[in-house]
């Protein structure tokens, strides 16, 4: 058998996702549909409000997504958003929406398997309720609690590289993977491979600016689209969410 083969000559391109998030597809034009992209940052950030404001947008454009919500309680993220102006119940009972949360003793039950193994496990389940709604979009947040053998660097690096691959290939939506940056730390994810292997890495932070502080999005990858990396101020709106003003450099003093 041979290790390479042509590859099927077939109709090739990408389609877009728009985000939805107010200036920001005006950039970056969308994202790689079917694709997975990495919303990384230290805490605080607006990291969950950036992927929340991606599926609103999308369920308001016909595209239901899923929310996996890995270390907050249901009803905290319901309140949570309610507070914030957005009723998540009307996108919940129309189906435009499905928040799926871990199972407390997921962590025990898969420790010291196969990387494989538990990644079938999570994308088997996600890919349950993405069939009933029709999932065009997906969100995890975040993904460090589901590695659960992360003391084992080459465990660590084989499970979120068949966990991406399997997301992308066995229910082919497009994905933001939601990483913690340690505070004061230079890495860009929590693992160290998450950057690698996304189409995309959106770094969210706060900078001090003379004598105030305001919130930033590093483009720092976007794959196959001519966007070069940029920092970029952004705001938190009620109701909203994310709303990119432009570029830090052309902020007025």
């Amino acid at each position: 058998m041979p290790e390479v083969a042509l590859g099927e000559h077939r109709k090739y391109g990408y389609q877009l996702a728009k985000t939805g998030i107010e200036g920001l597809d005006e950039i970056i034009g969308g994202l790689l549909r079917g694709r997975t992209y990495l919303v990384t940052g230290e805490t605080g950030t607006g990291k969950t409000l950036f992927s929340l404001t991606f599926l609103i947008n999308g369920a308001e454009r016909g595209e239901p997504g899923i929310y996996v919500l890995v270390d907050e309680e249901y009803d905290d993220f319901l309140n949570g958003a309610y507070d914030f102006g957005w009723d998540l119940e009307k996108y919940l009972n129309s189906g435009s929406l499905q928040i799926l949360t871990l199972m407390p003793d997921f962590v025990e039950r898969m420790r010291n398997k196969p990387a494989e193994t538990v990644v079938m496990s999570i994308v088997d389940n996600i890919a349950r309720y993405a069939r009933q709604i029709g999932a065009k979009r997906l969100v995890i947040d975040p993904v460090a609690p589901l590695v659960v053998n992360e003391g084992d660097v080459a465990w660590t690096r084989e499970y979120i590289k068949s966990l991406i691959i399997n997301l992308e290939k066995r229910i082919g939506t497009t994905n933001i993977i939601v990483s913690e940056i340690p505070t004061g730390s230079t890495s860009l994810s929590r693992f160290g491979v998450e950057e690698f292997l996304a189409a995309g890495v959106f770094v969210l932070g706060i900078e001090r600016v003379g004598s105030e502080f305001v919130r930033t999005l590093f483009l720092r990858k976007m794959r196959w689209r001519p966007v070069p990396p940029g920092l970029y101020e952004f705001e938190i709106v009620r109701g909203k969410g994310i709303v990119v003003k432009g570029k830090l450099s052309q902020r007025r003093f």
